[in-house]
């Protein structure tokens, strides 16, 4: 692992002469007591969090029979996935992240450049539409995707009819196409949101000094522009790539009904959809999605070593945007169409759905508000509600401040063990929510009874804290590297205790990105369904879990209205993240 600058000069100046005493006793020596038995207490729960499920992953690959039961360890799970359908599960997800990973980088980058490269009007607000699709639960537009797309009766397809009085539907989004597309619609703005400041942070100079030599205006950006962005784009596009490969909803509802499977639905249906269920080929499999990501981390260190894209220094310069003329309108509507297609459509079409008394039939005669009054009246629906709430609250909370400790530990001290503490926090960054959710599946059922998780709403909490761990940590640690260490020591030297210091200085500081990752996370919880279909039981559901359930037994109706009302805390929990942002940029 390289050091940074900083632990260098503190090996050196740490480092013992020959007639010093061993590392461990210099290690407790120097560190207070109070700091040893918080980071041990810290490295414990990360571990529980973390390499735990990750170990209970290995355990029952090898293992023969379902958590809880006895059996014994074999290599079977591993020969189930040495064979043609498995491979072919591999290729169709490997071929399907790489087809919307491609097309999606191009438009997130054309996007990124009208946004924050020209003046196309608007471009305030229209960056806010744009990454909306982000933060809405990919559950709700699978779901409005299936009625718009549905090949029968479709809305889209219903007015191709009716416009043109043909009797075919043209659009099938129970399709690669369609599997392709429902990901793309979460892909670009990901995507968007990863590279937009790299544009706005890089030196126009560069790019005048190529239009000056005679470069025309695309062979700039082709050259210079995108070259220099290749940092951001590589580690952006894998990202999105082991997202892709990651992604449960767009195969599980446009994939499967059309025979088309990959590596998170192949390990559902092993456990949810076959008879009896084979847990250890889920597990199996699993390893292999670990493997594949750790290769994929590694082609993108080996593409960006040795390499220097420096376009920030020292040298001052004024950002400045590119005037398009009339063509300023063409980029607006460009962006104006992303946010139509991917915003305005799913979401009409859960609100027609849901006044409607039957999906497919839009006449006047069909008007109602019955589905409403349905839901309304639904217990299952307010218990979903209240576990998805107080995971929400709870969960956000408890990870940020999780998040926080880890990366003023990280950042702010130069403790010894620091580093596997990040390590550790960071794993789940590699883990699929449906991959944790195995690992913490076998961890939970072989607890001891006197630990009753399994079954509980807390085997939920503690997998959504696992993986909005990561996010939590790169927030604060971003956060706590903004501020100097002058800030503490002129705080400590008044006689403020330490305590005192954080409590009045650094939580003050940073607690506007404490709120931004509170609400990044909590949306996170909210869209996650992958995990969750495996860990809840009867009582513990949350409303991805109800709303999948609901997709199931046919009522479409139901479900645009749940839809809808997700949709305004969607809303809701945006405009706070923005405001909080505003007031923060304001202040500084």
């Amino acid at each position: 692992m390289t050091l940074s600058a900083d632990d260098r000069v503190s090996d050196i100046v740490t480092r013992p002469s020959p007639s010093s005493s061993s590392a461990a006793w210099r290690w407790l020596r120097a560190t207070p007591a109070g700091s040893i038995v918080g980071l041990t207490l810290l490295a414990l729960l990360l571990a529980f969090l973390t390499v735990y499920p990750l170990s209970m992953l290995l355990y029952g690959s090898l293992h023969s029979t379902p958590p809880g039961v006895v059996g014994v360890f074999n290599l079977d799970g591993y020969r189930d996935i040495v064979s043609q359908q498995s491979l072919l599960i591999l290729l169709n997800t490997i071929g399907i992240s790489l087809a919307k990973t491609i097309p999606s980088v191009i438009i997130a980058v054309l996007l990124a450049w009208i946004l924050a490269r020209t003046d196309t009007p608007f471009r305030g607000t229209l960056e806010v539409l744009v990454t909306l699709p982000f933060f809405i639960p990919p559950i709700l537009t699978a779901m409005a995707w299936g009625m718009l797309g549905n090949p029968q009766v479709g809305l889209l397809n219903q007015l191709y009819q009716w416009i043109t009085g043909s009797t075919s539907s043209p659009i099938n989004v129970y399709s690669y196409g369609g599997v392709i597309w429902h990901m793309m619609q979460y892909s670009v703005p990901f995507l968007f949101l990863l590279i937009v400041d790299a544009f706005r942070a890089m030196d126009p100079s560069l790019e005048e000094a190529a239009r000056m030599c005679g470069a025309t205006r695309l062979r700039t950006f082709l050259t210079v522009t995108l070259k220099l962005m290749l940092p951001a784009l590589t580690g952006a596009a894998i990202l999105s790539f082991i997202r892709g490969i990651e992604n449960f909803e767009s195969p599980l509802f446009f994939g499967s009904p059309a025979g088309i499977h990959v590596i998170t639905t192949d390990i559902y249906d092993s456990i949810n959809q076959r008879s009896p269920p084979q847990y250890q080929y889920a597990t199996a499999i699993s390893f292999v999605i670990m493997a594949l990501m750790f290769l994929i981390i590694l082609l993108q260190w080996g593409v960006l070593r040795g390499r220097s894209f420096q376009t920030v220094t020292g040298k001052g310069y004024s950002p400045a945007v590119m005037k398009l003329g009339r063509w300023r309108w063409v980029t607006f509507a460009f962006c104006a169409l992303f946010f139509f297609v991917t915003v305005v459509l799913p979401v009409g079409q859960l609100l027609i759905g849901s006044f409607f008394k039957f999906f497919g039939f839009y006449q006047w005669d069909m008007l109602t508000l019955e589905h409403y009054q349905e839901v309304a009246g639904s217990s299952e629906f307010w218990r979903g509600f209240g576990n998805t709430m107080l995971l929400g609250f709870v969960g956000a909370t408890l990870t940020m401040g999780l998040g926080g400790t880890v990366a003023y530990i990280s950042v702010r001290t130069r403790w010894r063990g620091r580093r596997l503490i990040d390590a550790m926090a960071w794993l789940p960054w590699m883990m699929p929510g449906i991959v944790l959710g195995v690992g913490f599946l076998w961890g939970f059922a072989l607890l001891p009874h006197a630990i009753p998780i399994y079954g509980t709403i807390w085997a939920l909490l503690l997998a959504y804290i696992s993986l909005g761990t990561p996010l939590s940590v790169r927030v604060m640690s971003s956060a706590y590297a903004q501020l100097s260490f002058d800030l503490e020591e002129c705080s400590r030297v008044h006689g403020a205790s330490w305590l005192q210091t954080m409590q009045r200085i650094m939580i003050a500081l940073v607690w506007p990105s404490f709120a931004v990752g509170w609400v990044l996370v909590f949306f996170g919880i909210m869209r996650e369904l992958s995990a969750s279909v495996l860990l809840y039981s009867v009582g513990s559901e949350v409303l991805s879990v109800v709303l999948l359930k609901l997709w199931a037994n046919g009522s479409a109706e139901q479900v645009s209205v749940i839809g809808l009302l997700m949709m305004v805390m969607v809303i809701v929990f945006r405009w706070v993240q923005l405001s909080v942002i505003k007031k923060w940029v304001g202040a500084l």
